[in-house]
């Protein structure tokens, strides 16, 4: 059903008209990112919400998925033509296009590869000698390439699902901790990989040390405790970055919501906490308010919020409600700087998978052998804030909002106003906007999120 909202607004202290784009989503009527015309901004001060942009908070880096290998492959597998226009519409910036800022990719494979694998799987390679980004060259190299010619400005965030399984105690890809007497090889290995993809003209923008180091279970996968972490860090990983002079940010923990402790420790040491930027988290355990905990216990380090999945047998209207709940407008409020969803891309099989990988992940995009696409829960799910919140927009304070509304909002660099508003009951809730002696009405229809740009 069709929502016809007007806006147009005079700003204090300006004498233009403005007008205000206003985008709804209604999942249960499959009624996705539907355009309406604009809200109208009277003079005065009303209650309801109040947008306050002089309150601000974290700069904001963006919005995105992880391109495992898997997705590499069969998005580089479409036609020439229909894959640069697939991927002109997830990370172009011109209106109509999603505006994808952040990529999350593996150091080597993550469980959603075909195979389990390295950088370097030549045992005893201590010289690292053989390291070669071959296997990359097949599929992510390039569509890195592509994605950076139509986004100069993309971030990726690299992150290691195993070391090399000769680095590990137990010479395997699934589990085991990093051995003691390869703890100097490996951070080596990693500035290595950094170097490499500089090479490339791919510059890592950041890099988790370990993605979920408390579930050594998965394939590839490797346990390291918060103390091996730290460690780690401070004596070898941290040391070796500077020494090569690496402009990446080394961004620790990168799991699950329930550990909130994992980060605090590694940050409560003094000589660790000076070669780490931040910690990001998952949400497959706890509640989104640890990143808040976390920045409380130390305000002068960054949050992140790096991964969470939609699965095959999820709901899609459920699903897309609860992720905008947490994934944006919780993560964002509690100080993330980024908020990422899982897999960006897998077939209709729901692979490549590596032995013991997911087999139910869904990705943002199902990509059949034939080349048909398919965008699902999580492609609607960013695309509701990553279309109006690009990279260097800055959370402003929102108060008053009724009960049973979320929301977020952000002053972009181009000095725009962005907010996300999420219903999550069963019936149409109206009320006004407050900002800079203007209020307008807004309806905010049930079970439904509406992304407004002011």
């Amino acid at each position: 059903m069709k929502r016809i909202l007007t806006c147009s607004m005079l700003l204090l202290g300006m004498y233009q008209t403005i007008l205000a784009q206003v985008w709804v989503s209604q999942p249960k009527r499959a009624d996705m990112w539907h355009e309406n015309p604009s809200l109208s901004f009277q003079s005065g001060q009303s209650t309801g919400i109040i947008i306050n942009p002089q309150l601000t908070f974290q700069s904001i880096d963006g919005f995105g998925y992880t391109l495992t290998g898997g997705s590499a492959d069969v998005i580089q597998a479409l036609a020439p033509a229909k894959r640069t226009n697939l991927l002109q519409e997830l990370f172009g910036t011109q209106p109509g296009q999603m505006g994808i800022s952040v990529l999350r990719i593996g150091v080597g494979a993550t469980d959603l590869d075909g195979e389990a694998y390295s950088y370097d799987d030549i045992a005893g390679d201590v010289s690292l000698r053989k390291f070669s980004l071959a296997k990359a060259q097949k599929s992510i190299i390039p569509l890195l390439k592509e994605i950076k010619s139509i986004q100069p400005g993309i971030k990726f965030m690299a992150t290691p699902w195993s070391p090399p399984a000769w680095m590990k105690d137990n010479l395997a890809t699934k589990g085991g901790s990093l051995a003691t007497e390869y703890e100097v090889i490996y951070a080596q290995y990693l500035v290595k990989y950094v170097q490499e993809m500089a090479k490339e003209g791919l510059s890592i923008w950041a890099l988790t040390p370990q993605n979920e180091p408390l579930h050594p279970g998965n394939n590839p996968s490797l346990l390291m405790t918060s103390g091996q972490q730290n460690k780690w860090i401070k004596n070898h990983l941290g040391p070796t970055f500077v020494q090569a002079k690496l402009k990446t940010k080394i961004i620790i923990y990168d799991h699950n919501c329930d550990k909130p402790e994992y980060a605090i420790e590694i940050l409560n040491d003094p000589e660790t906490r000076k070669y780490v930027d931040g910690s990001a988290f998952h949400l497959y355990n706890g509640d989104i308010s640890a990143l808040s905990t976390v920045k409380k216990a130390h305000p002068d380090k960054a949050l992140y919020f790096t991964e969470q999945w939609t699965g095959t047998k999820g709901d899609f209207a459920g699903d897309f409600m609860w992720h905008i709940k947490n994934v944006i407008v919780g993560a964002l409020n509690n100080h993330a700087q980024t908020a990422l969803e899982w897999n960006l891309a897998n077939d209709s099989n729901f692979g490549p998978v590596t032995p013991g990988g997911c087999t139910e992940c869904k990705g943002a995009l199902t990509i059949s052998k034939e080349g048909e696409i398919t965008r699902n829960q999580a492609y609607y799910i960013i695309g509701q804030a990553s279309r109006i919140i690009p990279t260097g927009s800055v959370r402003i304070d929102l108060q008053g909002l009724p009960k049973g509304i979320n929301g977020t909002a952000a002053k972009r660099p181009d000095g725009k106003i962005a907010l996300i508003l999420q219903n999550e009951t069963t019936n149409k809730i109206t009320t006004n906007l407050n900002l800079t002696g203007k209020y307008a009405v807004v309806a905010i229809p049930e079970e439904g999120v509406v992304s407004i740009l002011l």
